[in-house]
């Protein structure tokens, strides 16, 4: 078992992008669980669907894209001090953030099955409100990662803050559902009583 653990171990290694994958495929699902904890479910009425796109969008989009993103920044500014890492930081938050936020709320509503419409119409009210809350979470963590985290460990350690990170995004997500549902009661009860 020691010996298969140390492979395992050398091939993540040599290629990071795969240690990335497991993070964010292993972290994005547990936030999506943890959520649905904090909001009353447990484990006979959770929603394993839902934990199962987190996992796919975590570990298949998410963290190709960040390690990308990473890779990219390293080779813009190659030293590592305090404020070439607060600069990463603040690029990240105006390039990189805004666009994985708006690809999560429009890929969501599309793994959930909703036409692009209605993912267009879920990532206009769910944007602004989620952004303003990553303006405050994501640049203090990116020094940090960018300053003090080695390459190798980056897209690892930026999975464990979006255990964080993710709860939000399920609880955002999770808000507008409910919100529909009594938009939805709201009608109905309204038509019945014409």
């Amino acid at each position: 078992m020691v010996a298969v653990f140390s492979r395992f171990v050398a091939f993540t290694n040599r290629h990071p992008i795969i240690r990335g994958m497991i993070s964010y495929g292993t972290i994005w699902p547990t936030s999506c669980i943890i959520q649905q904890t904090i909001a009353g479910k447990s484990w006979g009425n959770y929603d394993w669907m839902q934990a199962l796109r987190f996992s796919l969008y975590g570990g298949f989009f998410t963290a190709p894209t960040l390690y990308a993103w990473i890779r990219l920044s390293t080779v813009l500014w190659r030293t590592t001090n305090l404020r070439t890492s607060i600069t990463k930081a603040v690029v990240e938050q105006m390039t990189y953030g805004p666009a994985a936020l708006a690809c999560f709320f429009f890929g969501m509503s599309l793994l959930e099955g909703k036409t692009v419409d209605e993912a267009k119409v879920e990532l206009e009210a769910k944007f602004l409100p989620s952004y303003k809350v990553g303006i405050c979470f994501w640049p203090v963590l990116q020094t940090i990662n960018f300053c003090y985290i080695k390459e190798k460990n980056r897209v690892p350690f930026v999975s464990m803050c979006s255990l964080v990170w993710c709860c939000f995004l399920a609880y955002m997500h999770q808000l507008r559902v409910n919100k529909n549902k009594e938009l939805a009661l709201a009608e109905s009860n309204r038509l019945l009583k014409n």
